[in-house]
């Protein structure tokens, strides 16, 4: 799988580009390597965060991205020459683990992407439930303090303003300026800016007790939103996937654990919590997923 920075300030334009780049360079490899030629590929699956129109395969707002109506299917399928389908990322994700992933066999699944924002995906009977208007899903975006922390959507209190990435190191971050003690400044050479998720998970590994409080906190906002989502959706399974979850029982022991004492016991006890099989590679095999049953029809 081939990646690359998004670098989403530079404009929409220029991260447009980079999409059609790599699809073109895979495309040039595979033809150069005997494996495919041009004729083999039939069309293009694209993952998007925000609210979308599928219909029209434009991308309505990415609070995190900054795009607004944004044609992103048409741009990229006139662009490359193929035809292409739009679906939002967290829902590509959770398809890909009911595909090849950890949810394979499991008829009502959840998706949970933690990552610069937290979105979420649900599969039921193997179709992705989009809502009357493309927007089901968007469950980083859950209050669950009315009057909390500003989220970059411009609502007070999202569980994404608590527990994406970005939060995590600004949680993170406030600590240590307060003067915990931890291993953290150290890695990043004190300059306390370039503190990230990551880096509080690799704390983690190294034994940092102040980057597991921040963990274990992380896991609690988190099972606050999941317990909500048992309860309401009763799904057979949730699958977590992003970075954050390289934190292991460190995230997922207190996130299980809130989710017993916060959800009705017979919902909580009906679903497995568990991390993502596929990784980073999840949302690709989905936007393949998503093209093939849009197209083509079941997979």
């Amino acid at each position: 799988m081939r990646s690359m920075p998004t670098d989403a300030h530079v404009g929409a334009k220029f991260v447009v580009d980079r999409i059609v780049g790599m699809i073109q360079g895979v495309m040039r490899d595979a033809a150069r390597e005997g494996e495919l030629d041009d004729d083999a590929f039939i069309g293009i699956g694209l993952g998007s965060p925000g609210p979308l129109d599928r219909e029209t395969g434009t991308v309505l707002e990415t609070p995190n991205l900054g795009w607004r109506n944004f044609p992103l299917r048409d741009l990229i399928g006139k662009s490359v020459g193929l035809p292409a389908e739009l679906d939002n990322d967290a829902n590509a994700a959770t398809l890909g683990e009911c595909w090849q992933g950890a949810a394979r066999g499991v008829s009502e699944v959840l998706g949970v992407t933690l990552g610069t924002g937290i979105g979420g995906g649900l599969v039921i009977n193997g179709e992705v439930y989009h809502g009357a208007s493309d927007v089901a899903g968007e469950i980083g975006h859950m209050t669950i303090d009315s009057t909390g922390r500003r989220c970059a959507c411009g609502n007070y209190g999202c569980l994404e303003a608590y527990a994406s990435g970005p939060a995590i190191a600004a949680r993170a971050v406030e600590g240590l300026e307060a003067e915990a003690a931890s291993l953290l400044p150290d890695m990043v050479d004190g300059d306390l800016d370039r503190i990230t998720a990551a880096h509080v998970s690799e704390a983690i590994i190294a034994g940092d007790e102040y980057a597991a409080d921040v963990m274990r906190e992380t896991a609690r906002f988190l099972g606050t939103g999941v317990a909500n989502l048992v309860n309401i959706l009763n799904p057979e399974m949730i699958v977590v996937s992003g970075g954050v979850t390289r934190a292991g029982d460190h995230l997922f022991g207190p996130l299980k654990a809130e989710v017993r004492k916060r959800a009705f016991k017979v919902a909580a006890d009906a679903c497995r919590i568990v991390p993502s099989e596929l990784g980073d590679t999840a949302g690709v095999i989905g936007a393949a997923a998503t093209f093939h049953l849009a197209r083509l029809g079941p997979i």
